[in-house]
């Protein structure tokens, strides 16, 4: 390949475009020109990971055109409340054969519409095989900083996932082949609604014990969901799957599981919000993911506890009470 296009430069965007730069010339899009302007002058996205450095190999530019043009892939890094209306511009500037790859990982939701499911309705002559989800245990502070980690690139076209993962991988990101888009995806989503649980059990002061039952019980949720919705089993044993849990669930640099310690805190969902200049997809991804159970029939009590207390007012305590006094069923129900 001889470009590759990143829209969107938030953190996880910012991080990628970095990884892709090392084998391929890579053009960073974000919205903002000022921004465009400092990371291509500082090397450095003040915003979201002011304290690493891009390589030379990434340009920035606040031109969507510019940013697709010529390019012979996309990787979509854009919130999916925002995803829609930015991918309908790129759309427009793109040829049906190329490859585009979600990053994000939410639900969008008024359509219950998975991020690829979009790319979709949006792009109709598009090969669909050559759409997919780029998805794993990827925080990216830890990425920029070299530390060792792996990720999955979903995609039914065989040989373009070769090439992207070729373009991908170097010697601390070690990149797998998938065709389970379906699971990929789905598990990517959901893994932040359950990070939200965990962050409010750290919040409580629950230790070792709480957070590894949560963790189990969270990936029997989104594997049921998963399963009913065309993903395969082993999807959700892998990277995408526990892997991603395990690192949202439990890392301190998690944004989800952020959002979570603060309410378990006493902060109001606003005022959490409000504090942060990054998105948490799992605060807005909550409602799509039990939209897409009660279309299911999948029970998630994990979930639904989780939109009692982003929603409803519940407490954190409350929540934890109410699923340990659940009617007691066997573990695999």
């Amino acid at each position: 390949m001889k470009k590759v296009t990143v829209v969107g430069a938030g953190s996880w965007g910012t991080a990628l475009a970095s990884l892709a730069s090392a084998s391929t010339p890579t053009t960073l899009w974000t919205r903002r020109p000022e921004l465009a302007e400092t990371i291509n002058r500082t090397r450095r996205n003040r915003d979201y990971l002011p304290d690493h450095q891009l390589p030379d190999g990434v340009t920035v530019t606040a031109s969507l055109s510019e940013a697709v043009d010529g390019t012979d892939a996309i990787f979509m890094a854009v919130p999916s409340h925002g995803f829609r209306e930015v991918y309908g511009s790129v759309a427009e500037h793109i040829a049906d054969d190329t490859p585009v790859v979600s990053l994000t990982k939410g639900i969008e939701q008024d359509t219950l519409a998975t991020m690829t499911q979009v790319v979709t309705h949006i792009s109709t002559g598009l090969d669909p095989t050559r759409i997919g989800v780029l998805t794993g245990p990827n925080l990216a502070g830890e990425i920029m900083a070299g530390q060792p980690t792996a990720a999955v690139i979903a995609m039914a076209d065989q040989s373009t996932s070769l090439k992207l993962q070729t373009v991908l991988m170097g010697p601390t990101f070690r990149v797998y082949t998938n065709d389970d888009v379906v699971g990929c995806e789905l598990a990517g989503a959901m893994k932040n609604v359950m990070a939200l649980a965990a962050g409010m059990s750290d919040g409580l002061g629950f230790g070792d014990n709480t957070r590894a039952a949560l963790l189990t019980r969270a990936l029997a949720e989104l594997t049921r969901l998963g399963l009913s919705l065309g993903g395969r089993p082993e999807t959700f044993s892998g990277l995408a799957g526990m892997g991603d849990l395990t690192a949202t669930c439990a890392s301190s640099l998690s944004r989800n599981r952020r959002v979570g310690v603060a309410l378990a805190e006493g902060k109001t969902l606003d005022e959490i919000i409000g504090e942060m200049n990054m998105v948490a997809e799992g605060v807005k991804t909550t409602k799509g993911v039990l939209g897409l159970a009660r279309r299911a029939g999948v029970e998630m009590p994990i979930a639904e506890h989780v939109a009692a207390v982003l929603y409803e007012g519940m407490t954190p305590r409350d929540a934890v009470l109410s699923l340990m006094t659940r009617e007691a069923r066997a573990e695999n129900e």
